[in-house]
């Protein structure tokens, strides 16, 4: 059975990189991301907004992480989500936990390249994000987003085409 996690900060090629593995491993491909976009639209909020919003409704991570952790106990899945790798950890559910990360300038002209926009906009946008993200994991799981040494795979994106990444992951794989 073959389970990854790909989990990062915004902007670091997670998607790029999940899509390139599930055509080359034909793995089910889950993006939470996806549900918690579709959360934020339910409720009629920007994602700033509906990130503020979960700091204060705990129940919505809940029901993301509770997904989540389905997904990954089933196996045979690549599944990009920013808990994804901790839940992993946190729960024993056997998984290669692939982290990738770039550095804040690289990752908002990702951003704005994919999405328009200032880049100098998007870096604030990126921390009042990782900053709600990492309040509300701290003060929900005691997770420190931070904390790398629960990953086996640790990715420094800037530098590297989707596919050297995904070439990486493979060997760390064994394929």
């Amino acid at each position: 059975m073959t389970t990854i996690t790909i989990s990062g900060p915004p902007g670091t090629g997670k998607t790029t990189v999940a899509k390139l593995l599930e055509q080359r491993l034909g793995l089910l491909y889950v993006y939470s991301g996806e549900l918690f976009r579709q959360m934020a639209k339910k409720h009629r909020m920007s994602l700033e907004r509906f990130g503020e919003y979960c700091e204060r409704h705990r129940e919505i991570d809940e029901e993301l992480d509770q997904y989540q952790l389905s997904i990954l106990r089933q196996g045979n899945v690549i599944l990009e989500g920013r808990l994804s790798g901790w839940l992993a950890h946190h729960h024993h559910i056997p998984a290669l936990k692939v982290l990738l990360d770039a550095s804040l300038d690289v990752r908002a002209g990702r951003i704005v390249n994919r999405e328009r926009g200032d880049k100098s906009k998007r870096k604030q946008e990126i921390l009042k994000r990782e900053k709600s993200e990492a309040t509300r994991y701290k003060n929900y799981y005691g997770a420190d987003v931070r904390d790398t040494s629960l990953y086996d795979v640790i990715i420094d994106t800037a530098d590297k085409t989707p596919e050297q990444i995904s070439e990486l992951i493979l060997e760390a794989l064994g394929r």
